[in-house]
């Protein structure tokens, strides 16, 4: 898989294609306002202020895919997560990230996976090392501060 080749869109229906972030190491995690682990958005802000400098990018996804948890358009998202939680890292557009109509990264990652590859919640994370390579993959309920998952982090910057 090459994380790098692939493209979304910003909140505000801008390209934001990854092969500008090449390099980097990569937590990808999709994202919803409505959700029991929506306070997870502090934690994530925690990472990306944390790790930036040493090349982490946090890149958040949102998706409605699960209860209908993001219901809002861009602007109301990018509103709510900046006033609520602080979030400067990136978002981008909404999209789904299961099932045939998942944003192709999604359908690329859950057929390197296998069954369960799939995110089954809002919040699921994906690390992607500085190569563009899946390091590990975390459900919602690990928190952003997780020791195994900072340590995974910290593995992938190297």
């Amino acid at each position: 898989m090459d994380l790098f080749s692939y493209e979304f869109q910003t909140l505000d229906a801008q390209p934001l294609p990854l092969a500008g972030f090449r390099g980097k190491a990569v937590l990808l995690v999709n994202t919803a306002s409505q959700c029991g682990y929506t306070p997870q958005y502090a934690g994530l802000q925690s990472l990306w202020q944390r790790f930036r400098e040493r090349g982490l990018l946090v890149l958040g996804v949102p998706s409605n895919d699960f209860g209908g948890q993001e219901p809002g358009s861009g602007q109301q998202i990018a509103d709510f997560s900046a006033a609520r939680y602080r979030v400067d890292f990136p978002l981008t557009e909404k999209v789904s990230v299961i099932g045939p109509h998942a944003h192709p990264l999604y359908r690329q990652i859950a057929q390197e996976l296998g069954e369960g590859g799939s995110p089954r919640w809002n919040f699921h994370k994906f690390l992607f090392d500085r190569d563009g390579e899946l390091a590990g993959a975390w459900p919602a309920r690990v928190a952003p501060d997780d020791p195994p998952l900072l340590a995974a982090i910290e593995a992938a910057l190297g």
